[in-house]
């Protein structure tokens, strides 16, 4: 651990900052092996306009308005015939 020098420790009274107790040191070993971590970051990548509806949906949608559409005309022309 190293002590901080008393030109410091003044400085740091004076403006009413806390005194370091621990000074971390960099420790690179001299035998064996130095291994290191590689930790995944978040890569923020442009943003992907998608279709408010996909093809099927409206392919579908379309099918169903042509159904609903033969089967009004059908009703129509049973009323008619009855008329």
């Amino acid at each position: 651990m190293l002590k901080v020098n008393t030109y410091c420790r003044s400085a740091l009274r004076r403006h009413n900052m806390p005194e370091l107790k621990t000074v971390f040191r960099e420790v690179l070993p001299k035998q064996g092996q130095l291994s290191m971590e590689d930790v995944p970051t978040m890569v923020l990548c442009k943003p992907k306009l998608l279709p408010l509806k996909s093809v099927t949906l409206e392919k579908l949608e379309k099918m169903q308005m042509e159904a609903q559409e033969a089967v009004k005309q059908q009703e129509l022309a049973l009323k008619d015939e009855a008329q």
